[in-house]
């Protein structure tokens, strides 16, 4: 009697730890060999010909303290004047933001609706009043009020539009990246996310990229035909599932540069993460099963990345899961070890070191300065706390109140450029 219960716990328990094995070993060797693609730089040929003209839309929400820089740095782009204008949307401000803006030069559009909350609703709202104007332009490209971006941003745009693309993300950089050992290892995620992630998908010539919050380039056409309806907590990430749904990808302008403030805190770096697991689980309810269908009905990988984009927070529960359910060795027995028949122990060992490389091998590839590396020490801290954040935004997907980070680096483009000299010397 004791044999067979002990056979029927063993079958039952397979029939879960051999798919969540199964699941961690494909996403393993997926992203490293998606990794891989991050190695080096495709050659692009760039029209370097001002054509297009762009609405460049910040949106703020009590920013008195950064938005006149940004503000200041936008309006003084390498790039035809008469090419582009800077609104801002001061959103539910109750400070002095709109008369900064003002002031330094951007066209300040005002909203106060307390049902409506957040970037996305300011948003879309805004996109709606920028249709109505008589002037129309190519695209719109949204910024953070915290952002400061590279003097050649709309060249590299422009070319990209040119070249026929409809969506555009640029590279997110860090404004504060050395203030605390929070900033710095959250300027390492973004920068290994840059590299071998944002620039892997568009080396393959045929993977979807994920637009990031900020540095965010649309064509009008796009935002017409589909409408933004983007108001989740990641707006970002939801705006990118529906275009692609729509057959429309994103791609790269790795030139093409934003700094953007980290937190400085690791409470005000644990509620915008939170805040960002939260929507992206959201997004992942709605969109993970379409995209799918879509792969297997088309034949078409770049859904089906997409999708293991949006796998990311349920993977990080699996993983977790396993990990639990192997520190207690009475259950070991009771499943089989498909790590062992995929590869021996001491290849899986070479594996978890040359994963413990990559952030490593992206500072090293984006030629950033000894002082960057120093986040590595507590990198592991910051990104193992990933695991109770994303079990808080499963358990809070369906809250949608938004959470303001408090930004208060009021510095200009000029101060970030010297400071990458003198670290980079």
């Amino acid at each position: 009697m004791g044999f067979m219960s002990g056979v029927t716990g063993s079958h039952l328990f397979n029939m879960i730890m051999i798919p969540v094995q199964l699941i961690i070993i494909f996403m393993t060797f997926y992203y490293f060999v998606l990794s891989m693609f991050g190695l080096f730089r495709r050659p692009e040929k760039k029209i370097l010909e001002p054509e297009k003209s762009f609405a460049l839309v910040v949106a703020a929400h009590n920013e008195e303290a950064v938005i006149g820089p940004l503000v200041d740095n936008l309006l003084n782009l390498d790039y035809p004047k008469e090419l582009y204008d800077v609104y801002v949307v001061a959103d539910n401000c109750t400070d002095k933001t709109a008369l900064i803006a003002k002031n330094a030069g951007a066209l300040v559009h005002q909203r106060f609706n307390n049902e409506k909350r957040g970037k996305g609703y300011a948003l879309e709202w805004m996109f709606h009043r920028l249709f109505k104007l008589e002037r129309e332009y190519d695209a719109v490209i949204i910024f953070d009020a915290d952002n400061l971006v590279n003097e050649t941003f709309l060249v590299e745009m422009n070319s990209k539009l040119c070249q026929g693309h409809q969506i555009v993300q640029c590279y997110l950089d860090s404004k504060n990246p050395y203030d605390t050992w929070v900033t710095n290892t959250f300027s390492i995620t973004f920068w290994l996310s840059n590299r071998l992630l944002q620039l892997a998908r568009y080396n393959t010539g045929f993977l979807n990229n994920v637009l990031g919050g900020t540095g965010m380039c649309i064509s009008t056409k796009v935002l017409k035909d589909l409408g933004w309806g983007a108001t989740s907590l990641t707006e970002d990430l939801e705006f990118t599932m529906k275009a692609l749904i729509s057959g429309i990808k994103t791609t790269w302008a790795h030139d093409a540069i934003v700094y953007d403030e980290k937190p400085l805190t690791f409470i005000q770096a644990w509620n915008q993460r939170k805040r960002w697991a939260q929507g992206q689980v959201d997004v992942a309810g709605r969109y993970f099963f379409p995209l799918m269908y879509k792969a297997f009905k088309e034949r078409k990988i770049m859904y089906f990345d997409a999708a293991v984009h949006l796998f990311q927070p349920a993977l990080v529960m699996i993983a977790t899961f396993f990990m639990f359910a192997n520190l207690i060795s009475g259950l070991q027995p009771y499943y089989t070890q498909v790590f062992d028949i995929v590869m021996p122990w001491s290849g899986w060992q070479i594996l978890s070191a040359i994963s413990l490389v990559y952030p490593v091998a992206a500072l090293a590839l984006e030629r950033l300065p000894w002082r960057a590396y120093a986040g590595l020490i507590l990198y592991p801290v910051f990104i193992y706390s990933w695991i109770p954040i994303v079990f808080l935004g499963f358990v809070n997907r369906k809250d949608k109140s938004w959470s303001h980070t408090k930004h208060t680096r009021s510095i200009k483009y000029d101060d970030v450029v010297k400071e990458k000299k003198v670290s980079s010397s």
